[in-house]
């Protein structure tokens, strides 16, 4: 009990992570956001590889690679364009991404592959 606590008061807090900030110019920045935000509001709750394909097919030229893509998401959420939500589906997880006004009805189901 006694090492138990000392355990406790002994590890460090976890670090505070700075503001993400994005290298793209202002309108570039401006234009892959909108696009994303549309692709999560007109497809409702998509995974991170769901939105990588929806963003392919539109062809944006200024998202240079999915994880570009990711910081992106993660920038979004920080500024609360978006959020993330889990689907506990048995033992499995899955994030999904959409956006603040959709209701989080999800039909995203896992596939035994």
């Amino acid at each position: 009990m006694f090492g138990s606590m000392i355990r406790y008061f002994s590890t460090k807090p976890k670090p505070k992570m700075k503001p993400i900030e994005l290298k793209t110019s202002l309108e570039q920045t401006q234009t892959i956001t909108r696009v994303i935000f549309d692709i999560l509001k007109e497809h409702g709750p998509l995974t991170v590889g769901d939105t990588w394909e929806r963003v392919k097919e539109v062809a944006l030229r200024g998202l240079t690679s999915k994880r570009h893509m990711k910081i992106v998401l993660r920038w979004m959420r920080e500024g609360q364009k978006i959020r993330l939500i889990c689907n506990h589906v048995g033992p499995h997880k899955q994030f999904l991404y959409t956006t603040w006004f959709t209701k989080p009805s999800i039909s995203h189901t896992w596939e035994s592959a």
